[in-house]
């Protein structure tokens, strides 16, 4: 589930260290655990890990904007609507930190995958205490990742805190809140789908819940784990070869047109598991005619696939002009016939 920063919707907000000042340099990337970190570390970085949740359960905007990044200052915007957002949510819950990651970048190596390899690794990669995180070209510094589980009234939640040390603070150079269930269901829960529907030959539902299974797994999307590691490699005995993506479309054939697919992907509306498709189109002027060409969307959709009746609530058609303007609608999936 995303947020408005997010991957197309309203769950999780994601700012991550985009705000933050990038270098050309080249620099070399280390990361320290909790349990490397030296106690002093730890302690501050856990103790301004519940301060920032605390404003943002109180909706103090202000108080995070003064504790900001400068970069992140200057452009908080979207910040202030996370707090908006998500502050009745997170009202007068009482988190529970995880293990904080410190990262340092410094200039003195040719390194500039932006991988900060955290734990200890072994002979078949990561182990279960370990996390990999990739932001390249990161400028020189020490920063920190402080994650806290929030049990709401909406069901659990991860909030993130990306830091920057400046001096003996610690800033706030990103936020990122995302519910770590849909509806009740975890990544195991996804994840045990994906291989019930691998079973059943319907390679295109396993691929989209290992999907979802992999991103529920972690509080952010720069970071990976043995766990979605191992996902990762299981999704892609299933990944099929006809989605469209990454500059790839696909054509899809309807009643009298065919319609040239960019983009196909899963995503939470409310508590719907909705599937989302996007098309190139010439117009959206007359959005009459664009609701109709996204019905006829939705309906070739699933005659191509119609096992995705068994995996969606619904679709979410979007007719995409070359400006990247576009114009949306959804149906349930009892509605599309």
């Amino acid at each position: 589930m995303k947020t408005t920063c997010g991957k197309f919707g309203p769950v999780c907000l994601f700012l991550m260290f985009f705000a933050l000042a990038f270098s050309p340099l080249i620099r070399a990337q280390t990361c320290l655990t909790s349990s490397d970190m030296d106690q002093p570390t730890r302690s501050a970085i856990d103790g301004v890990g519940k301060r920032y949740f605390d404003m943002l359960s109180r909706g103090d905007a202000a108080g995070l904007k003064q504790n900001a990044i400068s970069s992140l200052a200057s452009s908080f915007s979207g910040i202030e609507n996370a707090v908006k957002d998500n502050q009745q949510n997170l009202s007068g819950v009482l988190p529970t930190p995880r293990p904080a990651f410190e990262l340092k970048s410094d200039s003195a190596s040719t390194n500039q995958s932006g991988e900060f390899l955290c734990g200890v690794f072994g002979k078949n990669g990561q182990t279960a205490d370990s996390a990999v995180f990739v932001i390249p070209d990161l400028s020189p510094g020490s920063y920190a990742v402080a994650t806290l589980d929030a049990t709401t009234a909406k069901g659990p939640y991860a909030v993130t805190f990306v830091l920057q040390q400046s001096g003996t603070d610690w800033k706030l150079g990103g936020l990122y809140v995302k519910a770590t269930q849909v509806n009740g269901h975890d990544a195991n829960w996804f994840a045990g789908k994906a291989r019930e529907f691998q079973k059943k030959n319907q390679t295109h539902n396993a691929w989209f819940y290992f999907v979802e299974a992999r991103d529920l797994s972690v509080p952010i999307v720069f970071m990976s784990t043995q766990q979605t590691d191992k996902l990762y490699d299981e999704m892609q005995s299933v990944k099929p070869a006809d989605l469209p993506g990454s500059g790839k479309t696909a054509d899809l054939p309807a009643v009298g047109k065919a319609y040239t697919l960019t983009s196909l992907f899963p995503f939470v509306v409310d508590k719907n598991f909705d599937l989302v498709v996007k098309y190139q189109t010439e117009s959206i002027a007359d959005t009459g005619k664009a609701f109709i060409d996204n019905t006829a969307v939705m309906k070739a959709l699933l005659a191509k696939y119609p096992e995705f009746r068994d995996a969606f609530d619904g679709i979410v058609a979007r007719a995409v002009i070359a400006s990247g303007e576009d114009y949306g609608s959804m149906l349930a999936m009892k509605d599309i016939k």
